[in-house]
């Protein structure tokens, strides 16, 4: 709880902590460290992250310690090889590890007996694959050629033995068999490798030995992990920005590459030895021959080969994009590093088979993306679209437009369309190039078209599944998008001017919207002039008023007056919008629709228009955007018209404090709106959480919205938040209860506190029957208090009632009451004659003047029906509010939330008792009168009296330790320390004993020390002194303090 608060994290019950355990290589986890200590100085308010490393603290070295002691104790010389408990206590010494690994040092290459070709094989396995297994079955069948099958595993693998580990997970399950430590695991396999037992000989005998006919689906699994996982690696730039990045290949085969590689290329040749004995073994599997096709081409550059191994992949999954990608990449490397020498026709059918390639990828992505019903066949369920195809064509068509300008010019003009292929052929100086024809007239409009694809693509969302959107993918997009454009102006002008906007990324939406992260001012100046120039045209689309609209409004977002002031008026005239125009007309028309600072009333049918939005969205891009975030473009800020539409570049640019940063920030955790800077740019609305769902409210009117982190809908009640407009529609962000910055209701409610009216105290009239108290009150008009239990009411005639105390524990086990505590004494109030206007219940809770808690008090109500919560009207630093009240069971209750430490008002009792010596019993227990009643009976029945003395002044920590002391070296104090709690038992207190009843106790001190966290430190809450009068006259004393 200590960290939650540290961290500064709001999170109520009921909560689930999640342990993300990642297992990693010793050099991955030293990456992540390095990582983690860089984010830590760049990032504001980084939510820690604990990297477990191969080192034991002070205190975890000394238990370790002491636990060595006891199993030597327990199991003697035996317990030197439980390796895996002794790495640890040795704090992972490598000593050790080489000393349990001696018997592997002097191994022979030739000749090994099969026992030692099991424990290669499991090294082997272990050391790349933490938590892979042999069965048992499968090592005996591999070892009865030694003709000992009588014997068990553990006799026939001596002097290995000692290394390996037998499991057995549940009753059923076979038993199985790993090395004791995967530390182990790798010292072994290394000092197997110096004995001239190499990694790829293992490996291929291990492949021919244990994967023959049929191979266990947890031994494919192994050898895929062994043979094609890739791990993630942390890379740092020269300006401190962190990456992860896949490694080429999986541990195993870059191991095998560098230690094997003794003339240079033996080491590749031996990895692809073992990939395609890999490949053989497993001939339906894409992933070993796709593997080697990566090999092939990345570091053997044999390009060919390359081909031949992708294509046996894809025939092996024909239905997979991912696999399919593997071809597109030999071609796209292959026409990358073709030398300069290459001519022309070569460029164009290489990059014609890796054109046809990512088109072939991109064929089948849509079918993943789009394939059928899952499930019960009643939902169909959208995959996250693989646009690697989509971007390999452009990677591709890059490479060919500069290969082909590096044997002529005049190829510029060809591959934009310019002049055509057949009238410059002759100057080209090659006619076979006309068979190119269909392709390179095809290449600039599908350039266009896939370009746009990620402009709207990365515009509107970004990956959920990675960190971020790789920053290369949109700057090598623009960079193709403008080569294939041209600069070559058509005549006719509003051609002309349609060709600026995409010399300038801006013909789209998307791109206009893009204008703060791409443009400068001069050049958003331009873009407004051509969008207004085209809406003036005769023959000018209506999406032409749309993206002149949204040009002005980034005009505007840069400090630049609008190019014209008739842009609004000319919109609203197209409305209303039919609901199947683009999500951005719909987006545009909320934003001009949405209530001004200071407007309480709608005067636009904003449901209508959300709904609108939500199907556009629907038919547009819901699809496209599936399992990915909607970034939000444009956030309400303060002022009127389109000045009040605040773009996110702006925010990020005041989060980063750095305009030239690229736009990077995490709009999915709302850090973004810690900054008060960014607060105060924009206008924070009210609304309400009810049933998990948020509702902006303007005056009596109440607006369904979608939330930016749905964890703020788990409480319901009043609360503030900022909106922000996504392509699908308006999303509220930073949802935060209104009380947290006290509003002008909570801040009276104090003030009431000081009201110049005061309560007049009436004294109840007390019955006591069956040991049960009640209270009668009788009062005219006015506000009372009542002087036993501080129930406050107010009322307007004369009115009777009375009321007892009653026992929360048969409540606490409700669920209605699960996620909370009381707050102050339960009471059954009884109204006999008259009628209350309000009741206070008094609750023992410190608020200070943190008006915010209100939102988490609530008043449990029992009547006949049942028991529920509701909401009080006003909090004051002592009481609830309730207006009009029914009367049943009442008791102030309030949310347990992780991070919130209470504190409470507390009364010390004292009970006292001489016999042979004194006897004190000291409680420490809320304001409770049913409490302290119960527990004045108990001591009295025990023969103990009441010593008066004052309570702390000072509310004490909830669930915090306290330690009680006195003065007197005698004294013994039991127990020692006690936790205080709501709850109430016979047998939560201190007992003090002085055994000499003849002492004189005169001046008695008594010490209460609450324990700070971490509980190093104490502080005082309490002290008393006890004056001595023992000898049968009352015990007297000053009061405490």
């Amino acid at each position: 709880m200590e960290e939650i608060a540290e961290q500064d994290i709001e999170i109520d019950l009921p909560v689930v902590i999640l342990l993300n355990c990642v297992r990693s290589s010793d050099g991955i986890i030293h990456q992540k460290a390095r990582s983690y200590e860089l984010r830590q100085k760049f990032k504001r308010k980084m939510r820690k992250s604990i990297i477990l490393k191969k080192s034991l603290s002070d205190r975890e070295q000394a238990d370790f310690d002491m636990k060595k002691e006891e199993l030597g104790r327990r199991f003697g010389d035996r317990c030197k090889q439980f390796h895996g408990f002794n790495i640890l206590q040795s704090n992972f010494s490598q000593a050790y590890i080489r000393n349990a690994c001696a018997t592997l040092e002097h191994i022979k290459r030739t000749n090994k007996p099969l026992k030692m070709q099991l424990a290669a094989f499991l090294c082997l396995l272990n050391a790349y694959v933490p938590g892979s297994y042999l069965l048992e079955s499968q090592c005996l069948d591999f070892l009865r050629h030694e003709d000992e099958d009588d014997l068990s595993l553990e006799d026939q693998m001596q002097p290995f033995s000692h290394l390996i580990v037998t499991f057995q997970q549940g009753e059923r399950s076979e038993k199985k068999v790993c090395m004791a430590h995967n530390m182990i695991a790798q010292c072994c396999t290394e000092l197997l490798g110096d004995a001239g037992v190499t990694r790829s000989d293992t490996t291929r005998h291990f492949l021919n030995s244990f994967c023959k006919s049929y191979v266990p689906p947890c031994l494919l699994g192994f050898v895929k992990d062994m043979l094609t996982k890739r791990e993630i690696k942390i890379i740092e730039d020269p300006t401190g920005v962190i990456n992860e990045k896949k490694e080429k290949f999986s541990r195993l085969i870059q191991d095998i590459t560098k230690t094997e590689d003794d003339d240079k290329k033996k080491g590749k040749s031996q990895s692809l030895s073992v990939l395609k004995v890999a490949s053989k073994k497993f001939d339906d599997n894409p992933l070993f021959p796709q593997t080697l096709a990566r090999l092939y081409y990345i570091e053997i550059e044999d390009y060919n080969e390359a081909e031949i191994w992708a294509k046996k992949a894809k025939q092996r999954a024909p239905w997979s994009s991912y696999v399919a990608d593997t071809l597109g990449q030999v071609h796209k490397i292959h026409l990358k590093n073709l030398k300069l020498s290459a001519k022309p026709r070569e460029i164009l059918q290489l990059a014609q088979k890796g054109i046809e390639a990512f088109e072939d990828e991109e064929r089948l992505a849509e079918n993943e993306h789009m394939k059928g019903k899952q499930g019960d066949g009643n939902k169909k369920v959208l995959r996250a679209l693989n646009t690697r195809g989509l971007f390999g064509y452009l990677e591709v068509c890059t490479l060919l437009y500069d290969h082909l300008i590096r044997h002529d010019e005049l190829w510029k003009q060809v591959l934009t369309k310019t002049v055509s292929l057949g009238s410059v052929l002759k100057s080209l100086g090659d006619e076979k190039l006309f068979r190119f024809k269909e392709l390179i007239n095809s290449l600039r409009d599908l350039v266009e078209k896939r370009s746009e694809f990620f402009d709207t693509f990365l515009t509107y969302s970004y990956s959920v599944v990675k960190k971020e959107d790789p920053n290369y993918m949109s700057r090598k997009t623009i960079e193709c998008y403008k080569k294939y454009v041209g600069d070559a102006e058509p005549n006719d002008q509003l051609q002309k001017a349609f060709h600026k906007l995409k010399q300038k990324l801006a013909v789209t939406s998307p791109g206009v919207l893009s204008c703060l992260e791409r443009c400068t001012r001069s050049d958003t100046k331009d873009i407004a002039v051509w969008w207004r120039e085209i809406c003036q045209h005769k023959h000018s689309a209506t999406h032409a008023l749309l993206n002149y609209v949204l040009a002005n409004i980034m005009l505007i977002n840069m400090k630049e007056p609008p190019s014209s002031s008739d842009y609004q008026s000319s919109f609203r005239e197209k409305m209303p919008l039919a609901p199947e125009m683009q999500p951005e007309f719909h987006m545009l028309a909320l934003l001009l629709c949405w209530p001004t600072d200071g407007e309480d009333k709608l005067t636009f049918d904003l449901p209508h228009l959300i709904q609108n939005i939500l199907y556009s969205y629907e038919q547009e891009y819901k699809s496209l955007f599936q399992s990915r975030y909607l970034r939000p473009i444009f956030f309400i800020g303060l002022g009127q018209g389109l000045n009040r539409f605040v773009h996110r570049r702006n925010l990020e640019i005041l989060w980063t404090q750095d305009a030239l940063e690229d736009p990077k920030t995490n709009w999915r955790n709302d850090d973004v709106f810690r900054n008060p800077t960014v607060k105060d740019k924009l206008l924070r609305v009210k609304g309400v959480v009810r049933n998990y769902r948020l509702y902006a409210t303007f005056g009596g009117t109440e607006i369904k919205l979608d939330v930016n982190q749905k964890d703020s809908l788990w409480n319901s009640g009043h609360v503030f938040f900022y909106v922000g407009f996504t392509i699908s529609g308006p999303v509220a962000y930073n949802v935060h209860r209104r009380s947290e910055e006290p509003s002008e209701r909570l801040l009276k409610a104090f003030d009431n506190e000081m009201d110049s009216s005061p309560w007049t105290k009436l004294k109840p009239e007390v019955q006591i029957m069956d040991k049960v108290h009640t209270y009668s009150l009788q009062s005219e008009s006015g506000k009372y208090e009542c002087s036993e239990s501080a129930l406050r009411w107010v009322c307007k005639e004369t009115v009777s009632f009375r009321y007892q105390f009653s026992s929360w524990e048969r409540f606490m086990r409700k669920p209605v009451c699960m996620d909370y505590i009381p707050a102050g004494p339960l009471m059954d109030i009884k109204v006999t004659d008259g009628k209350l206007e309000e009741v206070c219940l008094p609750h023992w809770i410190c608020t200070g003047e943190n008006a915010a808690m209100s939102d988490i008090f609530r008043v449990l109500h029992v009547d006949s029906s049942g028991g529920y919560l509701e909401q009080v009207s006003e909090m004051t630093s002592s009481h609830v509010k309730l207006n009009k009240p029914e009367f049943s069971l009442r008791g102030a209750m309030i949310l347990k939330k992780l991070g919130l430490y209470l504190k409470v008002f507390a009364d010390v009792l004292i009970y006292m008792q001489i016999t042979s010596g004194l006897t004190l019993h000291v409680y420490l227990v809320p304001h409770d009168p049913l409490i302290q009643q119960e527990v004045e009976k108990k001591e009295k029945s025990d023969g103990f009296r009441k010593i008066r003395k004052t309570s702390p002044v000072d509310p004490v920590q909830l669930e915090s330790y306290f330690y009680l002391s006195t003065d007197w070296d005698t004294a013994q104090i039991c127990p020692e320390k006690q936790q205080f709690m709501l709850e109430w038992s016979d047998t939560n207190f201190f007992e003090v004993v002085i055994g000499n009843g003849k002492s004189d106790f005169g001046n008695l001190k008594l010490k209460l020390e609450v324990e700070r966290r971490g509980g190093k430190e104490k502080d005082t809450v309490w002290t008393c002194t006890i004056g001595t009068a023992f000898h049968g006259s009352p015990f007297n004393g000053s009061d405490g303090q």
